[in-house]
């Protein structure tokens, strides 16, 4: 039996997978066991972002693991320090808890504000969220999600979230009371649509946050570490959280994530507080130290910049060529969006077929988060092909 047909028999059935099995990776390629070469548009789903097999990730890794692969969190370890100071220095953190994923750093966010709550706020435990966001899978996190597709089935959920539009200021006022203790929001909506909030969205929430002593978390699991062409997507707006979470890109495809804190919400957490067996192993914390080194020192971030903006440009030109079928261009930086008026699933199948891959959020949205390594050219056959689909009007 091949791949497909052993996973299909063992394992549960959570993912509606697309009809291919992956090999190999170099760069913005892939090859499926058939041979055939695909252009990566969606990363992993914006996680490798150094591209598939780097070399300087691959040979850090190789020699981590020859050296060091576990030991725990009860001693100290050399590349998780290099890792933390890195963050630390070039963010408004001044501590960082790693883990392993996305929704375990968000969930160690939510405890953390409860934590605030109760020794802040005289005990205050509601967080106000997100219609459209995602946080995560587990109970906390998906408690927190605003999209009853993602909580379906999963009740009674975690209480004490308060769900408002996105992108509204005074919504989260009008939602406000005196049990609030924190606000969590993503700078840049990911699998809510690819959605840019408006000026002053994120500066307000800020204020609004400091004016009554709650917390500000940032969600950047998604936007984080160059994605939308500045290292942190908050940067954009001109607002600093006082807490953030990272995930995805951390480790370029290993699994990593991280909670960033200022000094003040840092202090809620102490020994025993919060803990995981496998955060921030030496392995894991090798890759990462080489997807900062080129983040911050080799000018991967001003890369996705600019061809963020290539890309974005050419979207926007076959936008004019197709007003019937495209709505709007969304995002910034590598993290992009095609809002379409009609199902994105057929043409996100069609350009498999032809040789990209790309994703699909909110039924009629595509979605491009391709490694930051992407050429023009890469981004120009990709152009093409899909100037090609939405002619044959799928």
């Amino acid at each position: 039996m091949n791949a497909a047909s052993l996973i299909d028999k063992y394992v549960m059935n959570t993912y509606a997978r697309a009809p291919i099995t992956f090999v190999r990776g170099q760069g913005c390629q892939l090859w499926d066991d058939q041979g055939n070469q695909y252009t990566d548009f969606l990363a992993g789903i914006a996680v490798v972002n150094l591209g598939h097999a780097h070399p300087e990730v691959v040979t850090a890794v190789c020699e981590q693991a020859a050296r060091l692969v576990h030991v725990s969190n009860l001693y100290y370890t050399e590349p998780q320090a290099r890792v933390a100071q890195l963050l630390v220095d070039n963010s408004f953190a001044a501590k960082v808890f790693f883990c392993n994923s996305g929704a375990e750093a968000n969930e160690g966010a939510l405890k953390l504000a409860r934590l605030w709550g109760k020794e802040k706020k005289n005990g205050a435990f509601t967080i106000i969220t997100m219609e459209r966001s995602f946080h995560g899978r587990t109970l906390g996190t998906l408690s927190a999600t605003g999209q009853d597709k993602i909580q379906k089935g999963f009740d009674p959920l975690v209480p004490r979230f308060k769900h408002v539009p996105y992108g509204d200021l005074e919504a989260v006022k009008a939602a406000w009371d005196e049990n609030v203790c924190a606000v969590l929001v993503e700078p840049v909506l990911g699998e809510g649509g690819v959605v840019v909030p408006p000026d002053g969205y994120l500066p307000g929430l800020r204020e609004l946050c400091d004016s009554q002593e709650a917390l500000l978390i940032f969600d950047e699991v998604q936007t984080g570490l160059g994605r939308t062409g500045k290292l942190f997507a908050h940067e954009h707006f001109g607002a600093a959280p006082h807490v953030m979470t990272l995930a995805k890109a951390l480790a370029n495809g290993l699994p990593a994530g991280a909670v960033l804190a200022d000094a003040e919400a840092a202090k809620m957490f102490g020994p025993g507080s919060h803990a995981t067996t496998f955060g921030a192993g030496p392995v894991i914390m090798a890759a990462a130290g080489v997807v900062l080194e080129h983040l911050i020192n080799r000018g991967l971030v001003e890369h996705a910049q600019a061809e963020g903006f290539y890309f974005k440009t050419r979207l926007e030109e076959l936008a004019a060529k197709h007003p019937g079928v495209i709505t709007q261009v969304r995002g910034l930086g590598l993290l992009l969006g095609l809002a379409l008026n009609r199902e994105a699933g057929p043409l996100v199948a069609r350009l498999r077929d032809m040789g990209y891959i790309v994703g699909a959020t909110q039924d009629t949205v595509i979605r491009f988060a391709p490694p930051l390594v992407v050429s023009h050219d890469e981004i120009d056959g990709l152009v093409g092909t899909l100037d090609q689909v939405l002619g044959q009007n799928l």
